[in-house]
């Protein structure tokens, strides 16, 4: 008798803690530090914000928040290794519009599915995008460089970071939209297409504000117009291209947010969410984001699940109208 209620006390163990709540199961998260995949190299902008609301997060946590970088494929990698990931609330990945509204479209065969592997955790910064010329250039309006290359198709060439980018598919929407035909210079990233534009070697760019904040400021690059649905308090005198070419409801910008492996425990996804939505209030995150020209978002995983459902609606018809694949 004895024997068999020995060897009943672990079964017993077990069915008393399968029975706590999954709160309570889960009330020490976390207990190690947490993972944040960024899809870019080191020293980019995408890898200094992580790292800046990750510094805050894990003082909130109570644990670090370590980043993790898994460039190139555009964002392929880091987000199939986030995929890949435990779903225990230890990893996080920074998604934006490339990773869950562009790519699907772009490439035939994905490492990852954006619905099936991943809940939104929420939004956390918008990227503004700025129509710009060279600053010798002979357009000083948006309404004159469309008004050119609506009489001249392909007469002036664009630069942007690559094909698929934010900034190629606005321009795409752009041209489509107000009529007209630009030929399209892509370069592999930002910085190589900023250089030639500054140089002169191509006419125009949209450009990220954050990326280009020093040259818009100083007069080194012109600017035509925003992209966004209001004018930027950094650039007050540029107008919207709604204001600019009555492109009315016409924006467009680069976003991101934070997600987690889609069988993350709920308890888990909402502390992370609970303390995200927390750091993205704080007055020196939002005053460093904007210092370098983000905006900071403070959205929740339904509203960020609303943006990618806009979004789709916008720029998968774009996509598959242009036929542009990178594989």
């Amino acid at each position: 008798m004895t024997v068999t209620i020995l060897r009943r006390r672990p079964l017993l163990a077990a069915l008393g803690l399968a029975a706590l709540p999954v709160g309570k199961a889960l009330a020490a998260f976390p207990e190690r530090p947490i993972k944040w995949i960024v899809a870019y190299a080191p020293g980019g902008g995408t890898d200094t914000l992580a790292r800046l609301i990750g510094a805050s997060l894990g003082a909130r946590l109570g644990q670090p928040v370590v980043v993790d970088n898994r460039p190139g494929a555009a964002t392929n990698i880091g987000a199939e290794a986030a995929a890949k990931s435990p779903a225990d609330g230890y990893t996080v990945f920074t998604a934006d519009n490339g990773t869950l509204v562009f790519n699907p479209v772009l490439f035939r065969r994905l490492p990852y599915d954006p619905d099936r592997d991943f809940r939104p955790l929420g939004l956390f910064a918008r990227f503004h995008l700025v129509l710009t010329v060279k600053a010798n250039s002979g357009f000083r309006t948006a309404r004159a460089l469309i008004d050119r290359v609506r009489a001249q198709p392909d007469s002036v060439d664009y630069a942007s970071p690559g094909v698929g980018s934010p900034h190629h598919l606005a321009m795409e929407r752009l041209l489509r939209e107000a009529g007209g035909r630009m030929s399209h210079v892509p370069y592999r990233g930002a910085a190589p297409a900023l250089n030639d534009l500054l140089a002169g070697t191509v006419e125009a760019m949209v450009l990220d504000f954050a990326s280009g904040a020093e040259y818009l400021r100083s007069g080194r690059v012109r600017p035509l117009a925003v992209l966004s649905a209001a004018r930027l308090e950094a650039l007050p005198n540029v107008p919207t291209l709604q204001q600019a070419l009555g492109l009315d409801g016409f924006e467009a910008y680069a976003w991101q947010g934070l997600v987690a492996p889609k069988a993350t425990p709920d308890p888990v996804a909402e502390r992370l969410t609970t303390e995200l939505l927390a750091v993205m209030g704080e007055a020196a995150v939002r005053s460093r984001m904007q210092e370098i020209g983000l905006e900071p978002l403070r959205g929740s995983p339904a509203e960020m699940q609303r943006l990618i459902e806009a979004e789709r609606a916008i720029w998968v018809p774009l996509i598959q109208a242009l036929n542009v694949r990178l594989d």
